[in-house]
């Protein structure tokens, strides 16, 4: 009998819904009966975003208020494996997937099963993560492997060409110097070679080792230097979504929110680097690699 997998993602730009597709070649290819399902909130997003409405939605996000999704089905009522494709919106699983996690028909499906995540960010997803394998803990589904593609472009870069992505639609290259916004189209081709990885696993059940082999692939690659920023971000947005969640006139507070972003962005950020470097970076290589071990695993610890 086939084994049956299940993907299912959201996806505004399309570019979630090609690396998914490529991870899938290599199962469909196997005979493997593979469902894919992009999901969509009951009132979607427009895109391209606006800078108000993009920033509109960080408290919700960042605070895990999930959405109405629109009517979706399953076609079967158990699978051998789940592919769970999300993005990182304000360091934070986005609303169409934390409202996805929080859906009953997709609850049921997952109990006991094996589970992938994918994501495709800019460069930031660590702290998202952890929150996604709470949330797949909390499904009483086992995570078995975990895949996250970034723009390797630098932060200055990737912060100017996601931008001119979700506030114009395009991904071209802003101004004709700056380069493609996004994941490159290698590395998301690449992401073939993660199914065929996962192919041997998916056929005897047993998944002990596949996140070693993604690792190796290429699958998870930890930047030193945006751990550190991430890690300090992640508290201060979280200060922020629950000061903006109390206020009445919570738009003006959105946009100092943004203003704050783009400062702390651009002097904040060195600053912490500069400290880090100075005070800690040499000093602490045992809780450095226990850091990077925390976001590598698929566990809770």
């Amino acid at each position: 009998m086939s084994k049956k997998v299940l993907a299912i993602y959201y996806t505004q730009s399309g570019q979630l819904g090609e690396i998914v597709d490529h991870f899938i070649a290599p199962l469909m290819e196997a005979g493997v009966s593979v469902e894919k399902v992009s999901i969509n909130l009951a009132k979607n997003y427009a895109f391209p975003w606006t800078t108000d409405s993009f920033f509109s939605v960080m408290p919700d996000c960042v605070l895990d208020v999930p959405a109405e999704l629109a009517p979706f089905e399953l076609k079967e009522t158990a699978y051998d494996l789940i592919i769970l494709g999300y993005q990182a919106w304000f360091l934070s699983p986005s609303i169409p997937f934390n409202s996805l996690l929080h859906h009953p028909g997709l609850m049921a499906v997952l109990k006991n099963t094996p589970v992938i995540t994918i994501t495709g960010a800019r460069n930031m997803w660590l702290n998202a993560f952890v929150r996604v394998k709470k949330l797949i803990h909390a499904t009483s589904a086992k995570l078995v492997g975990n895949v996250a593609l970034v723009d390797t472009h630098t932060n200055l870069v990737s912060f100017v060409t996601i931008f001119h992505w979700m506030l114009h639609g395009k991904k071209d290259r802003y101004l004709n110097i700056f380069p493609l916004p996004g994941v490159s189209d290698a590395d998301i081709k690449h992401s073939s070679i993660f199914g065929e990885r996962v192919l041997p696993h998916l056929n005897s059940n047993e998944w002990d080792g596949l996140q070693d082999e993604l690792v190796i692939e290429g699958a998870v690659k930890l930047n030193y230097n945006l751990m550190i920023i991430e890690s300090v971000a992640g508290k201060i947005f979280a200060l922020w979504a629950n000061f903006i969640v109390k206020r009445k006139n919570r738009a003006v507070w959105l946009k100092a929110f943004k203003y704050y972003l783009l400062i702390a962005f651009l002097i904040g950020a060195p600053i912490i680097l500069t400290i880090d470097a100075i005070f800690i970076k040499l000093f602490s290589p045992r809780r450095i690699k226990a850091k990077k071990q925390y976001y590598l695993n698929l566990n809770l610890n």
